[in-house]
């Protein structure tokens, strides 16, 4: 049996980031999630043109990487890759439609991070490549625990989405003005 990881040392982690990322650091992101059902897929089951639900802010850590130009055919481009970091808790409580009300109750969904969602940051979007879900406290997530003594041991704590750089008119999104 684990000494450390239980439900609440889990609540104690789980204040101290929250306090640390929404008072301290206070770095949002734009989120767009991909409508996956209304999104027509050609017969090769890809889709031209995507459909997003409306963006939410959400806060972030974010891993910069740095601009880096792009030669092709049509000549000079731009390309750069981040990570964002999403605590998984903050996104299992937001709802598509409003932001997480101060309380952090009412919402019976939340976002689930996919390949091929949206993140705008600094007016530049990013597509997501790839979705990691593998940093554990204490190595142990309960949702796939295969002994009832761990089963109120660890959490599954952060959803870590690489992303690549890409030009809004290729997402059919465009900038209205504030």
């Amino acid at each position: 049996m684990s000494l450390y990881g239980e439900n609440r040392d889990v609540s104690l982690f789980r204040h101290l980031n929250r306090e640390l990322m929404n008072n301290i650091i206070e770095q949002k992101v734009g989120y767009y999630k991909i409508m996956l059902d209304r999104s027509l897929p050609n017969m090769y089951g890809e889709s031209t043109k995507k459909l997003y639900n409306d963006p939410v802010l959400i806060n972030c850590l974010i891993e910069r990487g740095d601009t880096a130009p792009l030669t092709n055919e049509f000549g000079m481009d731009v390309t750069r890759n981040m990570k964002f970091r999403f605590l998984r808790d903050d996104l299992a409580g937001i709802d598509l439609s409003s932001e997480l009300p101060a309380d952090g109750t009412g919402f019976a969904h939340g976002i689930v991070p996919e390949v091929g969602d949206i993140i705008m940051w600094n007016n530049d979007y990013y597509e997501a490549n790839n979705v990691n879900e593998n940093q554990l406290i204490v190595g142990k997530d309960p949702s796939y625990s295969y002994s009832s003594n761990t089963d109120s041991y660890g959490s599954s704590w952060s959803i870590i989405l690489e992303c690549f750089y890409i030009r809004p008119e290729k997402l059919g999104i465009k900038q209205e003005r504030l």
